[in-house]
């Protein structure tokens, strides 16, 4: 694979330039390493693309992920726990998880436990490989990496996207590079409030 473009959201490609540029070496590494002509296994069974041979998510993914863990990316979880009234989550969200249930029950509202997952971080970088539908790239975008970020555990979010030329060659439903660029500017140049790269891949 290729890196067609990449987009810096608060200067997050900015950042791994300065600070952490042998991280920034090894993604575009693993993009290199990862051979697309390998991963396209999938016989559609869309009526439209009936029989023709696809590139699987599953198998791109699966490919991405042994190179990543290769080089000591892990997954990563940040739990917390929510509960209906607002002004508890606003005076509970910055405390230490354990610290967030007490003071809940305390107030006499249910304590309700929840995390978000990350498949890859390392040395304060998360990163998600997208080939899902276009809502888990705006959960990635606006809400997982935002977690991580407020959480104090990372610095920058990465996201790696299909171009629409790689998507179009994917079963109908990906999110692709060039929408999701569209939905990131649309919000304005602090939403999200995380600094982020986004990477458009194609073969």
């Amino acid at each position: 694979m290729k890196i067609v473009e990449t987009y810096s959201h608060l200067n997050g490609l900015e950042y791994l330039l300065v600070h952490k540029k042998k991280l920034w070496q090894e993604v575009e590494e693993v993009i290199a390493a990862v051979d697309a002509k390998i991963c396209q296994t999938k016989i559609s069974k869309e009526a439209r693309m009936q029989g023709e041979l696809k590139f699987s998510p599953i198998e791109m993914n699966k490919m991405f992920s042994n190179l990543l863990q290769s080089k000591n990316w892990k997954e990563s979880r940040v739990s917390y726990w929510v509960t209906r009234d607002e002004r508890l989550i606003r005076n509970t969200m910055s405390l230490p998880p354990e610290e967030q249930k007490k003071r809940i029950e305390a107030a006499g509202e249910q304590a309700i436990f929840s995390y978000n997952q990350t498949d890859f971080v390392k040395d304060r970088v998360a990163m998600e490989v997208q080939f899902g539908k276009y809502a888990f790239v705006a959960y990635d975008l606006f809400v997982k990496h935002l977690a991580f970020y407020v959480r104090d555990e990372i610095d920058v979010g990465i996201e790696i996207l299909p171009m629409k030329s790689l998507q179009t060659g994917m079963s109908s439903g990906p999110g692709y590079f060039e929408g999701e660029l569209y939905n990131v500017i649309r919000n304005g140049r602090g939403v999200p409030s995380v600094p982020l790269v986004m990477i458009g891949i194609a073969p």
